[in-house]
């Protein structure tokens, strides 16, 4: 191969407890996967195909401050549960989809919610409210050899101690598994390849200076601050 003629871009990198760090290659996003928060979105919570978007993966951002992005004026927050892939491959069966995670961790998906809702009433992509820069906080990753996998446990978000979502993973509309086999059908996963699994209800507003502090069951707590 020839040499770049110019610099090449770093790769994005989660840390990992207990020391080194996740490259990530691409991050999926699953659309409406808890029933209350698709009853709050105006859609109906039954158990339609899933639907995927795609943030950067330079989106990701362990600093554990959020920019408050430009051009809105109505930036929501959103708790998930990220899944790290280990390996990937095509037409992945449910039954063998968690032998390739490698882990999870916490991670919040900031969206520009005005932008989203006018893109979406034109029928656009929703990149422009949901792949802003720094628009995914994230917490250390977790091996799967610490936490088993995550199939329930309590999700939460407190912003300024108040609290804003609660729910469960065992609520998940699409489990981990059928996450996986599903995407593995229209793509090829691989080794760095992320997934964020959905958020319960409750999402809303924040402003500089806010405060968020993300759990999830077995996986800690990610602090953020909007600044």
């Amino acid at each position: 191969m020839s040499d770049p003629v110019i610099p090449a871009p770093q790769v994005p990198m989660i840390p990992t407890q207990g020391g080194g760090a996740f490259p990530v290659r691409r991050v999926y996003c699953i659309g409406r996967n808890f029933a209350a928060h698709a009853v709050e979105m105006g859609h109906d919570p039954d158990r339609e195909p899933p639907f995927f978007f795609q943030k950067n993966p330079d989106n990701l951002d362990p600093s554990g401050l959020f920019p408050y992005p430009a051009r809105s004026q109505d930036v929501h927050h959103e708790v998930e549960l990220l899944v790290a892939l280990k390996s990937g491959g095509t037409d992945i069966p449910i039954e063998t989809a968690l032998d390739h995670v490698w882990g999870y961790g916490i991670c919040l998906d900031m969206t520009r919610r005005d932008l989203q809702g006018e893109a979406k009433k034109l029928g656009r992509p929703w990149e422009i409210g949901k792949a802003v820069e720094r628009s995914g906080p994230v917490g250390p990753l977790h091996p799967v050899a610490q936490t088993g996998h995550l199939g329930r446990g309590e999700i939460t978000l407190h912003v300024n101690g108040e609290l804003r979502q609660s729910g469960d993973l065992n609520q998940m509309i699409w489990k981990v598994p059928e996450m996986i086999s599903y995407l593995s059908q229209y793509f090829e996963l691989a080794a760095g390849d992320v997934i964020m699994a959905g958020t319960p209800a409750g999402v809303g507003p924040v402003q500089r200076g806010d405060r968020m502090e993300a759990r999830i069951e077995g996986l800690g707590e990610l602090s953020v601050t909007v600044v």
